[in-house]
Formats: structure tokens, sequence, C-alpha cells
């Protein structure tokens, strides 16, 4: 286990942070937004508000963690880019996307960029103790309440003036979802981290009601797994077995649960999250790494750079809850040693590859782009330095 935790607290530090630190904009703010699978930095290529936020939450994490100077400056850049582009000044929340020098280029709003706002503000006030991003997190906290749910949930995808629009965005498979089980996990996650640093009691309430839509809607009791996509009524619109996302909500959602410290959802939820956690073992992993999904029983077997990140930490959070079950820490260190020999690129100024084929031949899709980014992985990193190990 030691040494696990060390290739891993190596790799953060030598491998991932100076990645990042190579991608800031000292022109236009924030970091740049794309990186094609010949290690090519675009810099005229939009800036992705998802990805810029993400890279705040990564690097105030990594300055809490690591407390090294370079680290704040990193998490101060993001921060002054997130406030002074990302967001809309006069309509309220964060932009989709920017042009790469900072002028709005998607202007449409959707709760899973806010979450992300959140998330990373969350983490920044945390790490740096800025009143003013706390402050910003609430008020886009207020935005979400006000404008982004009705009496069924959550809603979805938004113009910028927050009329609904189609949910394009976060849609796959060929639906077009009113509901998806992806963005309530991740505004669960935020809401965690803004009720674990400031502890307002509505901001718990609200958690709350997400862990009982996962219990009520999201999660099929009968399959042991989540839905994906749903319509407004939360009627799943297809057979989707999202296997990264399973196991990111079992430790996410145990995560709420130990922040929120609500004995009652404790122990009604727990076993929910130790029942995915189980499935996912025994259903998805093949011997050292997890394909993507299974559609109409059909697996896709690409191996995706997220999918074996959330597994490491999901497996060792079912690890900690029953220590008996050692073969789920055996399990995230065979998957680590996987991400070694075939999702991290060895070639010098990359990152992790996106994702690779079965046999471990890598699919030529960028390295960094809106959607590709330091929060899977780095979070990876950062977790399992936390929970196992007792130095860096």
């Amino acid at each position: 286990m030691r040494t696990f935790v060390k290739e891993i607290a190596r790799h953060l530090q030598e491998d991932m942070i100076p990645f990042w630190e190579n991608l800031k904009d000292t022109e236009y703010g924030g970091y740049y937004g794309y990186m094609d699978d010949q290690l090519h930095i675009d810099r005229s290529y939009e800036k992705g508000c998802i990805l810029n936020s993400r890279i705040l939450w990564f690097f105030s994490s990594a300055y809490k963690l690591l407390g090294k100077e370079n680290l704040k400056e990193d998490a101060d850049h993001a921060y002054q880019f997130l406030k002074e582009r990302c967001q809309d000044k006069v309509y309220g929340g964060i932009y989709w996307s920017l042009t790469y020098d900072g002028k709005p280029k998607d202007a449409s709003k959707h709760t899973y960029n806010q979450a992300f706002a959140i998330y990373a503000l969350s983490a920044y006030y945390d790490a740096v103790g800025k009143e003013e991003a706390l402050n910003l997190a609430f008020l886009i906290y207020q935005l979400i309440e006000e404008e982004c749910r009705d009496a069924g949930g959550y809603l979805e995808a938004f113009d910028r003036t927050f009329h609904p629009m189609d949910n394009e965005k976060l849609s796959e498979n060929g639906v077009m979802a009113q509901r998806t089980m992806n963005t309530l996990l991740h505004l669960l996650e935020a809401y965690t981290e803004l009720y674990r640093v400031s502890k307002a009691e509505a901001v718990g309430e609200r958690i709350r009601y997400m862990l009982g839509v996962f219990e009520q809607k999201v999660y099929n009791g009968e399959k042991g797994r989540q839905e994906v996509f749903f319509d407004e009524n939360w009627n799943p619109l297809i057979d989707l077995y999202s296997y990264g996302h399973d196991i990111e909500t079992a430790w996410l959602v145990d995560r709420a649960l130990a922040v929120l410290g609500d004995a009652s959802y404790t122990e009604r939820i727990r076993p929910i999250t130790t029942e995915i956690t189980k499935n996912i073992y025994e259903r998805a992993l093949e011997g050292d790494s997890l394909p993507n999904e299974a559609e109409n029983g059909v697996v896709d077997t690409t191996r995706v750079w997220w999918v074996q990140a959330e597994a490491v930490v999901g497996f060792v959070n079912g690890y900690e809850k029953e220590t008996e079950k050692i073969y789920y820490l055996e399990a995230a260190e065979k998957i680590w040693a996987y991400i070694c020999r075939n999702i991290i690129d060895k070639r010098e100024g990359s990152e992790w590859f996106w994702a690779v084929e079965e046999n471990g031949t890598p699919l030529p899709k960028p390295i960094v782009e809106p959607w590709k980014c330091p929060y899977h992985n780095g979070r990876m990193c950062m977790e399992i330095i936390r929970r196992l190990g007792d130095d860096t």
C-alpha cells in the first residue's frame, strides 16, 4: 500500500501539476483550452468554463494538501479568470464557454456548469480563506435554487437569461434527457463541499433532498445500478449501465453522507452505495480495468481515463467501509498499475490519454479540451493521499 500511495503522490507532484501549470495563459487569463493528440496547444481555442472551474478546484485542492506557494498562485490565477470572465455579471451564473481572449462564446447556462463553479469556489475558499469566493459560491447557489429547479427536481439547460432549452450538452446515446443522473450527482458534490466549508443549514437540506432523489428515482433496486437519462417525470429513457458513474457515485454519495452527518440518512443510503460498489466489482471489473459502459447489455470495451480514476477511489472507499474486503484495495492497486501502463502518456509534455482500446491502443483524442481536465485524475491522486498516505 505504501508504494501505491508514494507512486500516486509522485505522479501528482512531478507530472500532473507541472503539466497544468504549463497551460497557464498569462496574456488573456485562465488556462489554454485545447491540446491535440500530437501535443500541440491551440492558444486560440475556446476556453470552457467547466474546464477552468475544474482547474481552479485542482490547484486550490493541491495547495490545501501540499501547501506550496506556487499552487496558491496557480489557484489565484484561475480564480481571477472565473470571477472576471466566466461570470455573467448581467444575468448571473457562469457561461458555458469563452473565446480564447475571454469574451462570451456560448453564453448558455447549465446547472452542471453552475455546480462546478460552486465546487471550485468552495475549494478555493477552503484553501485561501477568501470570503469573496464563498460569497460568489452562494450567489450561484441561490441562482440555482431560484432558476434551475421545478416541483420534480433540478432542471438542466438554459439560455443566457435562464429560459429552458434542449439539454444537448448533457444528453448522449441518442436521447434528449430532461433530467440526468450526472447533473444531479455533481450538484450533490458541489453542495456537499459548500456545506462542508459553510455549514449553512439550507444547503444541508438540499443535500438531504438530493439523497432522497438518488434513493427513490435514480437508483434501480431491481438492477442494483443507477439509471442515467430521464424524462421530466424521472422515467428512464435508455437501458444504460454507466460503470464509471456508478463507482463514482458510490464514493461521492458516501462523502455527502459523511459531511452531512445525519445518521438517519446514512442508515438509509449507505446500503445502496455498498451494493453499487459490490456490483461494479462483480459485473464490470475485468482483471485490472473497467470498460466504459453497457447499452442494452452490449459492453463498450473502451478504457476511458476518468472511469479508471474513479474506480481507484471507489474501490478504496469500498475497502475503507468494509476492511475485510481486501480485494477492493487490491483492485484499486491493479487499476492504478493499468493506468501507469496504458493511460498515462509517457511522451514529454503530455498527461493522460483520453481513452485506449481494449488492447491498449490510444484513441486519437485530445489531451486537453473542454471536458478533459485535471479533475478526475487529480482528485484520484489527492483522495488516495488523504485516505491512505501518512506523508507525501
